[in-house]
């Protein structure tokens, strides 16, 4: 699997899963199984369908999941507002 070479084909729900779940080293089978068919590409998989993530694809999904900024930026503050019964 070549992330980097098949980023751009992949959709946004597949690219957020990668981000948000950067420690995951083995892709489960629904997302190993999505992103071969958004690129195009037949990953090696283990016999339940899992794809192990190779070093140069982790250091990838790190690099763009530090370019990405916060999609939802949440103010450092909370305003709660209360009425005492």
């Amino acid at each position: 699997m070549h992330l980097e070479k098949h980023w751009h084909r992949l959709s946004p729900a597949s690219k957020q899963w990668l981000i948000d779940n950067l420690g995951c080293v083995i892709l489960p089978r629904t997302i190993s199984a999505e992103i071969n068919a958004e690129s195009g590409e037949d990953a090696d998989s283990d016999s339940h369908g899992e794809t192990v993530l190779s070093e140069e694809n982790i250091d990838f999904i790190r690099s763009k999941a530090h370019q990405e900024k916060p999609s939802s930026a949440q103010p450092s503050y909370r305003f709660f507002d209360s009425v005492q019964p």
